[in-house]
């Protein structure tokens, strides 16, 4: 039996964080992480309170928006951006953290983690957004690709 790293022991909750979503087209698990230490979690889906899309539909399948596209088209918010908001409303400070996220950030949650001070980011899919790897890049935050033939 081999012991999995830091890195895919925290992807594996990331993957499970990401079985919460009601999202339609794709589920997103996201895990903030400080000296081997869970800050907060999220999930891609709509805001507290309001019906889900499994519930209601999907905005941007109904109107053909490919994915990538018009990001502001959409009841739900993505999982980087609910570990966010879920450590602010706890007050838990995330700067230094580690990102862990099923799927590469889009340019939205990218401006995000660089303005709260993310200073890593570990992913398990890739996701078509340049803007977003360009940005990362700019702002000195490594961004990793845990290979997906990991456990």
């Amino acid at each position: 039996m081999s012991r999995l790293s830091w890195d895919e022991y925290f992807m594996e909750i990331t993957k499970l964080v990401s079985c919460r979503s009601t999202c339609l087209r794709r589920q997103v698990g996201a895990v903030l992480v400080r000296d081997r230490q869970i800050l907060a979690t999220g999930y891609n889906g709509p805001p507290r309170g309001l019906p889900h899309c499994d519930e209601v539909g999907c905005l941007r399948e109904l109107s053909g928006i490919p994915s990538g596209q018009r990001h502001e088209l959409c009841r739900g918010l993505h999982a980087e951006q609910n570990a966010i908001i879920q450590a602010a409303v706890h007050g838990v400070s995330i700067k230094g953290a580690t990102l862990y996220t099923t799927t590469h950030p889009c340019v939205i949650c990218s401006k995000m983690i660089i303005n709260a001070g993310i200073c890593r980011v570990v992913y398990w899919d890739g996701y078509a957004d340049e803007l977003s790897k360009e940005m990362l890049c700019q702002a000195g935050i490594p961004v990793e690709r845990l290979n997906k033939e990991a456990p």
